[in-house]
């Protein structure tokens, strides 16, 4: 019987990580949208502001003022995008998934296909006599 418990302790962690991950992934998600909201409105009058001071102040060309903050906003996208990969797993995540892997590797040790099929086997037979019944 140790074997089936090992696997139901592995699924349980597996649950646990997986519910941290899950939990993990919607929190950056919403933090995110929101804060996009912010910079986009942001940006937005910061692109108006140099934009008309280009123009203005320094005479530069429509195609000139255009291209220079293309190019900030570029440089700008590729750091966002590089923060935005940088995640790594919480402890919990990475307690859970050591309990599963522990649990997978004692489960293998004492684990024989018949000990599993019969079990199966025995829950399939008594469907079988209910729905017959």
């Amino acid at each position: 019987m140790r074997p089936f418990r090992l696997a139901r302790v592995a699924m349980e962690a597996e649950g646990v990580r997986l519910r941290g991950l899950l939990s993990r992934i919607v929190t950056r998600a919403v933090l995110g949208l929101v804060a996009l909201l912010f910079v986009l409105g942001a940006v937005v009058f910061a692109h108006l502001a140099v934009w008309y001071w280009l123009r203005t102040d320094l005479n530069e060309a429509f195609l000139t003022a255009t291209g220079i903050l293309g190019g900030v906003d570029l440089l700008v996208g590729i750091l966002l995008g590089f923060l935005a990969t940088r995640s790594t797993p919480s402890r919990v995540e990475v307690e859970a998934l050591d309990v599963r892997r522990k649990a997978i590797e004692a489960m293998g040790s004492g684990l024989s296909l018949t000990r599993l099929v019969i079990p199966i086997l025995q829950i399939l037979a008594n469907l079988r006599r209910k729905s017959r019944n």
